[in-house]
């Protein structure tokens, strides 16, 4: 191929593995919004031996060069359990990046297909980055926003991009933004008066017994979005990698139980918000802890430093549901 021209490179190990990693860093890293993703993390994201997601799936990496630079990547994502969960034939697309370029977008689009077809899939829809449980979806709008916790970015060509690549929408996934000061004092009221004539009980997570209230929670986590659009339910491996995580930056007083004393202080409901650990890790521009960005992370994150968070999960269950447990939580 001549040097003008687009190659595309699987990625499995070695130096176009390192490019895959870098590839987010070279498109967006100018973009003053956009939130560099903790090196650490990626590469624990795509570690077959350390990610438990990958007990059930497969992955295979591409890179796009133009002129000898890494200017793109994508995966094809083999979900099993997301296929004999929904009887479905579908092939998952994910960790999409590319410079402004319809050409190496088109090119990238096209291994994928390419592996899915391979695989024997009849369907592909993405992005998943990896799974339904993670970050998912493409942003439409506010791109002058700074991402939350665990959301998307991208720049605004890539919709464009992949319409004109012939996809349709499967799924809008919608977030609402708030201030906590511009909530309806009506509401408030109504929520605590029935809170106190409720003979339910509320109460937050309890950090001193974190294990046994991450199990109660995943519980009820399954049965309340098994219904859910694309929901696939986390292996055990795969909830205890998560809650490992997410015990790094959770706060207890963001997570809130609702149990019913009448049947043994069963879990009937629950609602999880985290801090936006976003507000600090934006601050770390290359993505690497040491030596500097550690320090950075943990000025940042010091007990009031950060004053946004993001409601991420709530579930309550079918019997319960239309007392106005929700409002309350």
């Amino acid at each position: 191929m001549s040097n003008h021209s687009i190659q595309i490179t699987e990625a499995p190990k070695g130096k176009a593995y390192k490019d895959f990693l870098e590839v987010p860093y070279i498109v967006q890293g100018n973009n003053p919004v956009w939130v560099p993703p903790l090196r650490v993390q990626a590469k624990e994201m795509f570690d077959e031996k350390k990610n438990p997601f990958f007990e059930h799936a497969q992955m295979r990496r591409f890179v796009a060069y133009k002129d000898g630079r890494p200017v793109g990547r994508i995966a094809a994502i083999k979900d099993d359990a997301h296929n004999s969960t929904h009887n479905e034939n579908t092939c998952h697309w994910g960790h999409f990046e590319t410079i402004e370029d319809r050409d190496v977008a088109a090119a990238l689009f096209a291994k994928v297909e390419d592996a899915g077809r391979e695989w024997g899939f009849d369907t592909l829809r993405g992005p998943f980055n990896p799974s339904i449980n993670e970050d998912i979806g493409i942003l439409l709008d506010a791109y002058d926003q700074r991402p939350t916790i665990m959301m998307p970015y991208n720049p605004p060509y890539y919709p464009r991009f992949i319409d004109e690549l012939g996809y349709d929408k499967a799924m809008d996934i919608v977030c609402f933004h708030m201030r906590s000061d511009k909530m309806s004092p009506r509401l408030a009221r109504s929520a605590e008066a029935l809170r106190k004539r409720s003979k339910l009980r509320f109460r937050n997570f309890n950090p001193k017994d974190f294990w046994t209230d991450a199990y109660k929670l995943w519980e009820i986590y399954k049965v309340a979005w098994e219904k859910n659009w694309g929901a696939v339910p986390m292996t055990d491996n795969e909830f205890k990698h998560l809650a490992t995580n997410l015990k790094q930056v959770y706060d207890h007083r963001l997570i809130y139980f609702v149990e019913d004393p009448a049947k043994d202080n069963k879990l009937v409901a629950f609602s999880m918000g985290l801090p936006d650990i976003n507000e600090a890790v934006i601050k770390i521009r290359d993505g690497r802890l040491f030596p500097f960005g550690l320090l950075k992370l943990m000025w940042h994150t010091r007990k009031g430093a950060l004053n946004k968070g993001r409601g991420i999960l709530m579930g309550v269950l079918e019997e319960y549901r239309g007392r106005g447990i929700d409002a309350v939580m």
